[in-house]
């Protein structure tokens, strides 16, 4: 070999080996994944439920946001925010285990879904919606009211509730387009809804709704505005809307995937659901790499909202697998993500005992923290806890 050809060879070499280092500390640096047992899940939720619930005003409305290092409080609030953060109190009701919460969980979620109830609008012949007096009414906000009054009606039988919330569904078709797509807002100055506005958000959350409603109310139809907006998740919404990374992360739609799944899913939306289980898969290993020097190559702490959605969709998609021949191959990984996933986010929160009572059970993130950071925490801790077991 001529030394030309000897340098060449080194300088290759020492390239591979920057590569190959680079590479070790970015998406091949080890994962490291704690011990999580369903006790700790569950505690986790509630933990997070206490939080939201110590923290709520006499009025129903829960703190919005909260900077530790200044101790103040935001005056920004969102109604959709709200919807879901009492669905989540809820269901730590129904699902975290005897006992949860005793009184404290019930009262704080009715006060909250009673300050709804308040504002209910009647949108048009059967239909109705909630917002507060003088802005334009959110699909979001009336799914997850409708979600909210089912996993109440779940916990105590109560149907007082249903012809609202058969108006809540009726609403939500309300908005749908054509081709399946859901509009956002309706103006109250029209009547109608807004053409003009569409949410990344509320069509996921609206098909959920939607789904759930048609399970309990199996004669309104909404199975056929549910497939709908199934088709037009799974296949064109991302194109339509200009989302990006495609497709978008959106743990709304991996719920209803899961509601749906004995409805019988055609091979597209399977093909949708393992291409969302890819999009979480990957959010949640490269967390598990931020440790050691991870810590310099890898993103920050995520935010208990953020991180929370990752591991809401992944557990429905878990969910979906273990029942779904087609995607049996995903069940066992998505099954080990997701308890490394929790494992991690259980050790961000924030559970010391001698702290403020205002940070208790809570995820902060550059000193603030959120109501949904542990609304979407503490969800994804109660699907979560079944698959932890008592031996890790």
């Amino acid at each position: 070999m001529s030394g030309r050809q000897q340098r060449r060879a080194f300088n290759l070499a020492v390239t591979w080996l920057f590569v190959a280092a680079g590479l070790r500390v970015t998406i091949l640096a080890p994962e490291v994944c704690p011990p999580l047992t369903t006790a700790a899940a569950l505690g986790s939720a509630a933990a997070a439920a206490g939080w939201i619930a110590d923290n709520q005003g006499v009025d129903g409305r829960f703190l919005y946001e909260l900077d530790r290092d200044t101790g103040s409080a935001s005056d920004d609030y969102n109604l959709v925010r709200h919807a879901g953060t009492t669905m989540t109190l809820y269901q730590v009701i129904r699902y975290g285990g005897p006992g949860a919460g005793s009184e404290r969980f019930p009262t704080a979620a009715d006060r909250a879904l009673d300050l709804m109830l308040s504002q209910v609008v009647t949108t048009g012949e059967d239909a109705a919606a909630w917002g507060e007096p003088g802005t334009d009414l959110k699909l979001g906000a009336a799914a997850l009211l409708a979600v909210s009054l089912l996993e109440r009606r779940a916990i105590n039988g109560d149907t007082a509730h249903d012809e609202l919330l058969v108006e809540l569904g009726t609403f939500m078709a309300g908005q749908q387009q054509p081709d399946g797509s859901m509009l956002d807002l309706w103006d109250r100055a029209t009547g109608a809804p807004n053409p003009a506005v569409r949410s990344r958000y509320a069509t996921g959350e609206a098909l959920w709704a939607l789904a759930l409603l048609h399970e309990t109310f199996p004669g309104e139809g909404f199975d056929e505005v549910a497939w709908a907006t199934l088709d037009y998740l799974a296949t064109s919404r991302d194109e339509v809307e200009g989302l990006s990374p495609r497709p978008w992360p959106d743990q709304w739609a991996a719920y209803s995937l899961e509601a749906m799944g004995d409805w019988g899913l055609a091979d597209h939306h399977l093909a949708y659901a393992r291409e969302l289980s890819g999009q979480f898969g990957v959010a949640i290993r490269w967390d598990s790499q931020r440790s050691g020097i991870g810590t310099v190559t890898h993103p920050p702490q995520p935010r208990g909202a953020g991180f929370g959605t990752v591991l809401e969709g992944s557990s429905m998609l878990q969910r979906l697998a273990a029942f779904e021949p087609r995607l049996a191959d995903l069940a066992e990984p998505l099954a080990d993500r997701v308890r490394c996933g929790a494992a991690r986010l259980a050790t961000a929160q924030t559970m010391t005992a001698g702290g403020p009572e205002a940070e208790a059970g809570a995820w902060f993130r550059d000193g603030v923290t959120r109501m949904d950071d542990q609304q979407h925490a503490a969800s994804a801790m109660l699907w979560v806890a079944p698959l932890a077991g008592n031996d890790r």
